[in-house]
């Protein structure tokens, strides 16, 4: 089978970390001998890419530059590219890619398959606020999201929240699958050695790690206020945020507000290769969300990797994490700091139930939580044609 995948960002930025899913299943389907193109908008609009191959497909980049000169030449791209293909798959409701992505399946006659991961009109309101003018960009993320499911043959979500969005919408359920995302269960395994992370840092006691961006859509304040009630009771305690984002600089400053500089941990950005290390030097591993829209349409990446890991977890009980943790973590109620703290706690001092819900854990990001499974069932979509 030969699939035109497109993404609205840049495969290889890390301001841009979203891509994740859609370079692993390209790998994956490679792997199953399909031949994929995967289509990708970088930041930059002055450097000149040309198309190349990475882990066994080709990448092929086009320009987001905002002038409708270059929004006509991507369609015509992509009805170019797309002749080539038996299905067209696009992620992301993002104008610039996803209406070239739809007029060219449409003028090829080809398969259209809309991989819908995150309420973007919702997560935009919640990281930009509601003036003027991000009223006009969220109005036009609401009515993408609302035609694009119903213009697409097919459509894969992240979560049951978003697909009954897209029942609402007007999307026969027969033509709706969940499919969360994956761990790559080699790269995140409990045999991965991160010991050097805790020499690197001179961390000479128990870590909690939070991995993700820092930005007001991840709640990265919760873990911080757990923190400093962990600390008062075991002041030997270390915390760990691994990422980056808008947001690092307030993070901070909330820090040394409370008086806990040294014993949380801000390493910035850490290439992708290198967060399975991170993970495995954690003794507990910590999601914080608050129960929103956005929330509940997710599908945590950072919850199926510490799975794969065989970490113990500690997570806001909302959306799809009760279906991620439920029955091997230790789920807390969403937005509270002091039920996470509470929760962080417990694992610190009984490292017999770390171990065993370790053990649980890695057996369910292997059954359901990885990138084969998550293959499995999109190849099952495309079927559908």
């Amino acid at each position: 089978m030969r699939i035109l995948m497109i993404h609205p960002h840049d495969i290889y930025s890390s301001v841009e970390p979203w891509t994740r899913r859609i370079k692993c299943l390209a790998q994956e389907l490679v792997k199953r001998g399909n031949e994929v193109k995967l289509v990708y908008f970088p930041l930059s609009f002055r450097e000149k890419l040309t198309p190349h191959f990475l882990d066994g497909y080709e990448v092929i980049p086009l320009s987001r530059y905002p002038s409708p000169r270059t929004f006509i030449k991507n369609i015509l791209k992509l009805i170019n590219l797309s002749r080539w293909a038996d299905i067209v798959h696009f992620q992301k409701c993002h104008h610039y890619a996803s209406v070239p992505a739809v007029l060219a399946a449409y003028f090829s006659k080809k398969h259209l398959h809309y991989d819908w991961d995150d309420w973007e009109e919702e997560i935009w309101y919640e990281s930009s606020g509601k003036g003027m003018h991000s009223r006009f960009i969220g109005f036009s993320f609401k009515i993408l999201e609302r035609f694009l499911p119903l213009l697409s043959d097919t459509v894969s979500v992240s979560s049951e929240q978003l697909k009954k969005l897209a029942i609402n919408f007007g999307v026969k359920e027969e033509n709706i699958s969940i499919i969360p995302v994956g761990a790559d269960l080699e790269q995140f395994n409990p045999k991965v050695d991160g010991s050097k992370i805790k020499e690197i840092y001179n961390i000479k006691g128990p870590l909690v790690l939070y991995v993700g961006q820092l930005h007001g859509a991840q709640y990265v304040d919760l873990f911080i206020k757990a923190a400093n009630i962990v600390l008062h009771k075991q002041p030997q305690v270390y915390f760990m945020i691994v990422g980056e984002g808008f947001m690092e600089k307030q993070l901070r400053k909330l820090v040394k507000e409370l008086g806990i500089e040294d014993r949380v941990i801000f390493t910035g950005s850490v290439p992708h290769s290198e967060i399975p290390y991170y993970i495995s030097s954690a003794d507990v591993c910590v999601a914080p969300f608050r129960d929103t829209k956005v929330t509940r349409c997710k599908s945590p990446l950072k919850i199926v990797e510490y799975l794969a890991s065989g970490k113990p977890i500690v997570a806001s009980n909302v959306g799809e994490v009760r279906k991620m943790v439920g029955g091997c973590g230790v789920l807390v109620k969403p937005g509270d700091f002091h039920s996470l703290a509470r929760a962080i706690l417990r694992l610190i001092k009984n490292e017999k139930l770390r171990k065993s819900l370790g053990v649980l854990a890695r057996k369910r990001a292997e059954k359901r939580y990885n990138w084969q499974e998550s293959t499995t069932l999109l190849e099952l979509m495309y079927e559908l044609k």
